[in-house]
This record gives C-alpha cells, structure tokens and sequence, in this order.
C-alpha cells in the first residue's frame, strides 16, 4: 500500500452527498416550496451559525470575521429570530418537535449572554421542543463568561463542545491559538457546575511543528479532563479558501506519512484511556449516546459531522448556514450583510442548494451508512450502482482497507483512517464539480 498516496488523495469530508461544490442556484420560492413538503409529525433539528469572534485562528476552516461592534451583533441576532420566524410561517404545522438544537459558528458565544438567551427563547415559542432534546454549543473557552454559562444552562443547554486542539504551547503560537489546558479545564468546571455536564472536546493533528508526541499528550490532556467525547480532526490547510490560513508556513507541516503516524497515535491514546472509536475521526466512552448508537447502528453523519440526531429534517439559519429538506439541500446567503438585508426584507435567505433525486438519496444513504458503520451490503443497492462501486473496492480490498464478504463490505480496522477513500466508490459526481477538497487524511 502506498500510504502517501492514500494520505494526499483530494477528496471530501462526506457529511453530505452529493457534496457542497455541487449546489446550484436556490429561489426563496424553491426553499419554501421544500419546507411546505416537511411531513406531519416529522422531527426537526436546527442549526444556528453565528459567524462572530473575538479573533481569527489561523487554523480555521469555518465561515467566520472577527468583530466586537455591538450593533452588528445586535442585528444579527434580530436577524436569527427574524428568520426562524420566516421558515416556522414555511413550514406546515403539523410538523413534529425539536429534538436537537445546535449553536456553531464562530463562537455563538459572542452574541452575549442576553442575546443568546432571547434568540433562545424565540425559538421555544416558535417550535415545539421535545423532552430530553439535545440542545448544544460551540465555546471558545478563552471568552467563556460566567454570565453565558449561567444563561445557556438557564436555557437548557446540556452539551458543549470545546476546542483543544494541541496542548503544547509551541504549537499553539505557531497556529495562532494561544490558550493554557488550565483554561480549558477552568471552562468545563463552570459549564458542569452549572448543570452542563456532558462535554466534547475537539483536538487536531497535522499542526504546524507538531509531532506524535504532541498528539498523544493532547489526547492524554482530553480523556484526563474527562470529556465525554473527543473528535481528532485532521487540519486542512487550504488557504486558497480561508486567507488567514497564509499565516502558517506550509513548510512547517508535517508531511503525509507523518499525519498518518499522529492520527494513528490518537486513535490507539485514546482507546487506551477507555473511548471507542466512532466513524473516521470521533472517540466517545461506552456510556455516551454516541458510543451507544454506533454500537447499535444508528449513528448519523450530517453537516456537523457525527451525530446521534436521527430527525429527518435539519432546519439551518444564520449566514451560510446549510439545511436539509424533503426537497433537499438549502444554504443561506454567505455574505452577513446580504443574508441580514433579505431577512429583514421578510425573505428567506437561501442562496444555493440542491434537489436530490432518488439516485442521489441511495448514494447518500450508502454514503452515510459506509462512514458510520464501516460495512455495507451491498445487496441493498441497484445492481448498476453495485458495478460501478466493485472496481474501486476491489483496488481497496486488494490493499487492505476493505473486505469483500459475499454481498458485505467491511472496512478493516487498518483501513478506518481511509474511510473517505471507500465513500468515494458511491460517488459519482467527484472529479466533475468545481471544488477543491482538502488531504484526506
């Protein structure tokens, strides 16, 4: 096996099929004609992007800028509730309830303790909320307040997600991040005192001037914290995309194989410290939803990743935030300042999206089903699908990522690290859209 050459293949994240750079134009109209389609009783889960912070990490892939102007930030938060009220006029009513909401970003936190809670609040009285719905946030612990933490756990938050990264202070300055492990704990302490208890942590490899060693000390870092779920992502450097990414010297990377060897170390430190692998990158200990869901199958993949939300339905608002209907794909308008002007002007803010066809949903479901389970039997598919897939997981199966049981495919455990490359089999749009992907490993 040419490990490089897996390492450095282009492709995407899959947390949705088809993928991103294949969204075409998307009419209000068409968006509204998708949320008219949502069925009675069907669970919704939201997702909210606030796309504010403090300062800008250089290693960031989100859709962020940096801002500490109040009245910007006043009007977007107006802008938040002004279309969650836009898509609850859409939608029929006979919808089901919330059983998931999600604040990412960006740091929702930048919002303030008082906006959050009212855009919060806005919510509840436009959806129904199912009892015991997650309801989760993206922190940057280095602007966590005592009044934010008080207002989400008022507000019902019950998991947070924290970002680690590396715990060497080194590499922290060579990635623009500098924050002591002692604030991270600090952070988590306050959030589970005050009734927030279930708690992610994300940490990273493929840092500039990062070695195994690192990895492995940040993995160690995470599971003596105690949180509940750690997902180990890989950077993607792409600064054709996210400028700021200029900031670090591609030079200072470690090269493909040495990305391997530090994804392999976190995976094997945190088995050691009792997690259970989940999917490409996840680790959950036993007791988690997650860790229980994946054991029973019923882990999902959606636009933030890995998760238990089994809700038909994802309902996105905020700039450049994505949904997924009965009609399919709908992202917002990127731009803050044009997605805040259409929501003010009572329109719904959609830019771009996709209609999925019925070949497009059994690809997405092989897809899914690939990254969340490591097997697929293949005898739930059309046969042309089935012949199209068999050549490239023959290559796959000839190096070891995969094994060919009969009808079932089976990612091997050595071949966890490349399930991207058994996706990619399902996916016959890649190579044909306009997008750039990041390293596959």
């Amino acid at each position: 096996m040419d490990l490089a050459a897996y390492a450095t293949a282009s492709l995407p994240r899959y947390t949705s099929y088809p993928t991103a750079p294949h969204f075409q134009p998307l009419t209000p109209a068409e968006h509204a004609a998708g949320l008219a389609r949502i069925g009675a009783g069907d669970a919704l889960s939201l997702y909210l992007h606030v796309p504010f912070c403090h300062a800008l990490c250089w290693y960031c892939g989100c859709h962020t800028t940096v801002t500490r102007q109040e009245e910007r930030i006043e009007r977007y938060a107006l802008g938040l509730v002004r279309e969650a009220q836009l898509l609850a006029e859409a939608m029929p009513a006979s919808h089901g309830p919330v059983t998931h909401l999600h604040l990412g970003g960006g740091t929702p936190s930048a919002l303030g303790a008082e906006r959050l809670a009212g855009v919060v609040r806005h919510l509840k009285r436009l959806f129904p909320f199912a009892t015991g719905a997650e309801l989760s946030v993206e922190l940057d612990p280095r602007t966590l307040t005592e009044d934010v933490v008080e207002a989400l756990a008022e507000a019902g938050f019950n998991r947070a997600s924290l970002g680690l990264q590396d715990a060497n202070d080194k590499v922290q300055r060579k990635m623009g991040r500098i924050q002591p492990v002692q604030l991270v704990e600090e952070a988590m302490q306050r959030l589970r005192a005050a009734g927030i208890r279930r708690i992610n942590l994300d940490m990273m490899y493929g840092l500039p001037c990062q070695s195994v060693a690192h990895v492995v000390a940040t993995a160690q870092v995470a599971a003596r914290l105690g949180a509940d779920r750690v997902a180990a992502f890989g950077y993607a450097h792409v600064p054709w995309m996210k400028p700021a990414q200029r900031a670090i010297r591609g030079k200072e990377l470690p090269g493909a194989v040495e990305r391997l060897d530090q994804a392999a170390a976190a995976h094997e430190a945190l088995l050691a410290h009792g997690y259970e692998a989940v999917g490409l990158d996840h680790f959950a200990l036993p007791e988690d939803p997650m860790a229980i869901a994946a054991r029973e199958g019923r882990l999902r993949r959606n636009f933030q990743g890995y998760t238990t939300d089994a809700a038909p339905v994802l309902i996105g608002m905020g700039c450049s935030a994505i949904g997924d209907t009965p009609s399919g794909y709908a992202q917002n308008i990127a731009d803050e300042r044009g997605w805040v002007e259409a929501v003010e002007a009572g329109i719904l803010p959609v830019a771009r999206g996709l209609a999925l066809s019925e070949e497009d949903r059994l690809r997405r479901a092989a897809i899914e089903r690939v990254m969340c389970d490591l097997r697929l039997d293949l005898a739930l598919l059309p046969l042309c699908m089935r012949a199209r897939a068999l050549p490239g997981l023959r290559a796959l199966a000839e190096d070891g990522v995969v094994a060919l049981e009969g009808d079932v495919v089976r990612v091997t455990e050595s071949g966890r690290r490349f399930l991207r490359h058994v996706a990619a089999c399902f996916d016959t749009r890649l190579g044909t859209g306009p997008g750039r992907h990041s390293v596959a490993v």
